[in-house]
């Protein structure tokens, strides 16, 4: 026994009572529910519909306890915001919604609101992921609990494609994942899942199973219980279908299969997994794979572990279903197919329209389904072919279908681009929800440990405490350890028997760990010590081919060198994949300051880079080709910018100045202006924006988009004056 140890068993959590959909694959994430006499027919006119509301998304819907969350949008323009809904299931009725910033993101306007609202059962609590990386959680009556920031926190990327994963909760935990470049060992740009605390939102573990990314992904998890593991599966941005440990992120088995991000999600029967994709194969130039693999494997999937592969087929947005013995997915030209689960023989096919995105939900005997032409399905599928029982287009002249129904308490929830549908009749207890789980099986040998929070940012002189627990090499937790050595690692400080840090006073940054060990076991958490303002940066004090070791999103993409007799940062321009980066460097809780900096840039080929500065989720930038200084927030949305043309000669210092002020009416203020650095400042700003809705706090940053090498020098930020 090992000492000090507090035992506990997981159980397995609550899952929906009744007849909720809390996660917008079903209470099981599967697609399916247990509900009897839910609707054949419907009309958009008026049969079997109880009623309509004006507000609509890309996002599905989720439904607990007589209420519907979804993702929308809010205003237009310079006051476009995500928004989250809560509607009341049996009117319609809008009982609250809040809306928030996306900014410093490359994602469009017209594919924002993308992923869905998660409820945890056990506690009614509702979390969202925005489009920007803001994981956010809310009260059943949407007062905000917590927030975390993670392109600021974790180097999360945001790409034009919009696409973002849905949160999932399970037990304690809020999980997502996306593409991060953080610092130190996650400075390398990886698909990590990322475990939060659902009730302080404490990062639990960060895990990176997979190898180079691709592109951003929004493959929606599901949870089973295989070969005494309760693994977490979903799809990352590095072609591959992932399973890990769902407690400790610790990585069990993977399958490569694409040449591109993985959207699908996957089906699970007994302890075989179905998995999909429609772009190229490793191994075929045929576009598109079906295959069944066996979940019980570990390390990389081989041949050996594939029981059947359908080559050439294109499902790569619809996540199936399995109805009895039979696999049901739509692919992406908006073709149901129906396979044999156990040979993966295809048994009939029937066409629903052109373009698919919404992912099919079954329930009664019966899929629900509709389609990016605006049809929405109802369909009896049968062991020979599919009886279409319903099939309506709905009224918009662009209400398209691209999330999925939800199925709640004898009704069906639809959401369009324009709408929302709810088609069923008054009253409902139409059957039950969730499957039930059986307890955690007991726990083995002691195998890991968890020290949490595993991400910390603390101010010089802060505390934190850490804990540790200690968990079976299938990943089921023994207990908590009150009796682990502790250790520091590149951290100047104190930690105590108890596991309570205290940074030093000091205003030197520090980037290191907190280690714990028990027996021959060993697990650390990162902590950056991050001084107040002032800070000042003239990189002198660093090597050559280093960066701050605190920055996010640098390692890599930026280098300390010797030029002119100074040392300054360089933003490498020897990568394409990573020619554009924005690092952060403070607290996501600063506000009121104004940063500073030296820039310069080389020409070649008639091309120059782009350099800037990031202030409270404000960008200042310097466009090299176009010479123009621009001052924004979310540049895709252009109604947020300001800019004017600038003359910026090559190879030459400008000084760029950012202020960001919150003002006493709720705006915020932004000013910016560039100057050659041998030349006094001048007086007056070059741009000015005042925001309506402002972003009143976020880290400090620097921007660069290099094709040619970009260069900064003598960094500063302090509060304003």
């Amino acid at each position: 026994m090992l000492k000090g140890l507090v035992f506990a068993v997981v159980w397995a959590g609550s899952v929906a009572a009744g007849a909720d959909w809390p996660d917008w694959r079903g209470p099981n994430r599967d697609g399916r529910s247990a509900e009897k006499n839910l609707p054949s027919r419907w009309s958009p006119q008026g049969e079997n519909l109880l009623w309509k509301a004006e507000i609509g998304g890309r996002s599905a819907p989720v439904v607990f306890q007589d209420r519907v969350y979804l993702m929308s949008t809010a205003g237009k323009g310079e006051s476009l915001q995500e928004r989250v809904v809560c509607l009341d299931a049996n009117t319609g009725k809008l009982l609250w919604d809040y809306k928030y910033n996306v900014f410093l993101s490359d994602v469009p306007p017209h594919r924002i609101s993308w992923a869905s609202p998660t409820v945890d059962p056990q506690t009614g609590n509702v979390y969202v992921f925005g489009v920007g990386g803001s994981l956010i959680g809310f009260t059943r009556e949407g007062k905000k609990l917590w927030e975390r920031s993670l392109a600021e926190e974790m180097g999360l990327v945001t790409t034009h494609g919009g696409r973002t994963v849905s949160p999932v909760v399970e037990d304690d935990l809020v999980v997502v994942s996306g593409i991060t470049s953080g610092w130190g060992e996650q400075a390398r740009a990886a698909h990590r899942f990322m475990a939060f605390d659902k009730r302080t939102g404490e990062m639990v573990y960060v895990s990176a199973p997979g190898g180079r990314p691709y592109d951003t992904t929004y493959s929606p998890p599901v949870i089973a219980d295989i070969d005494g593991m309760r693994l977490f599966i979903a799809g990352g941005s590095d072609g591959a279908m992932h399973a890990i440990q769902l407690y400790t992120g610790q990585p069990v088995w993977k399958f490569v299969m694409s040449k591109r991000g993985i959207n699908t999600g996957a089906a699970v029967h007994g302890s075989t997994v179905f998995v999909s994709h429609s772009e190229e194969n490793l191994d075929t130039n045929e576009m598109g794979l079906l295959a069944a693999l066996d979940g019980t494997a570990r390390g990389d999937i081989q041949k050996d572990r594939i029981k059947w592969q359908v080559k050439g087929f294109q499902g790569g947005y619809s996540s199936p279903v399995i109805d009895g013995d039979r696999l049901l997915q739509i692919d992406n030209g908006a073709n149901l197919f129906a396979f044999d689960l156990i040979t993966g023989r295809q048994l009939w096919k029937q066409n629903l329209g052109t373009i698919q995105k919404a992912s099919p939900v079954l329930g009664d005997g019966k899929l629900y389904v509709g389609t990016e032409n605006g049809k929405f399905y109802i369909i009896r599928p049968g062991q020979e072919k599919a009886e279409i029982l319903d099939a309506d287009q709905l009224p918009g002249e662009q209400e398209a279908i691209i999330a999925s129904a939800a199925i709640s308490d004898g009704r069906i929830y639809l959401v369009s681009t324009e709408r929302t549908y709810c088609i069923g009749r008054k009253s409902g207890g139409a059957g039950s929800g969730g499957a039930g789980r059986s307890p955690a099986p007991a726990p083995g040998p002691a195998a890991q440990l968890q020290v949490t929070p595993t991400e910390v940012v603390l101010a010089p002189g802060a505390q934190m405490r850490f804990r540790v627990r200690v968990f079976d090499g299938n990943g089921w937790l023994i207990g908590e350890e009150k009796a682990a050595q502790w250790s520091l690692e590149q951290l100047t400080g104190q930690i105590s028997a108890d596991g309570v840090f205290t940074a030093a006073a000091d205003r030197l940054p520090q980037a290191g760990k907190v280690k714990a060990t028990v027996g021959n076991l060993t697990g650390a958490a990162r902590v950056r010590v991050i001084p107040p303002l002032p800070y000042d940066e003239t990189f002198d004090g660093l090597a050559p081919r280093s960066t701050p070791a605190f920055w996010i999103n640098t390692a890599g993409k930026f280098e300390v060198r010797e030029m002119e007799g100074r040392k300054v940062l360089v933003k490498l321009a020897d990568n394409p994949f990573t020619k554009r980066a924005r690092t952060f460097f403070g607290p996501i809780d600063w506000s009121n300051y104004t940063i500073e900096a030296e820039v310069s840039a080389v020409e070649r080929r008639r091309q120059m880079g782009d350099a800037g500065l990031v202030a409270q989720r404000y960008n200042l930038i310097l466009f090299g080709n176009n010479q123009r200084l621009e001052l924004q927030s979310w540049q895709p949305e252009t109604t947020r910018t300001v800019m004017k043309d600038f003359p910026w000669k090559s190879n030459t210092w400008y000084r760029l100045k950012l202020r960001v002020e919150n003002r006493p009416d709720g705006s915020v203020r932004a000013l910016g202006k560039a100057w050659p650095a041998s030349e006094p400042e001048p007086a007056q700003w070059t741009l000015e924006r005042v925001d309506p809705v402002p972003n009143r706090q976020g880290s400090p940053g620097i921007y660069a988009d290099a094709p040619f090498e970009v260069y900064f020098d003598n960094l500063r930020v302090y509060s304003n004056p």
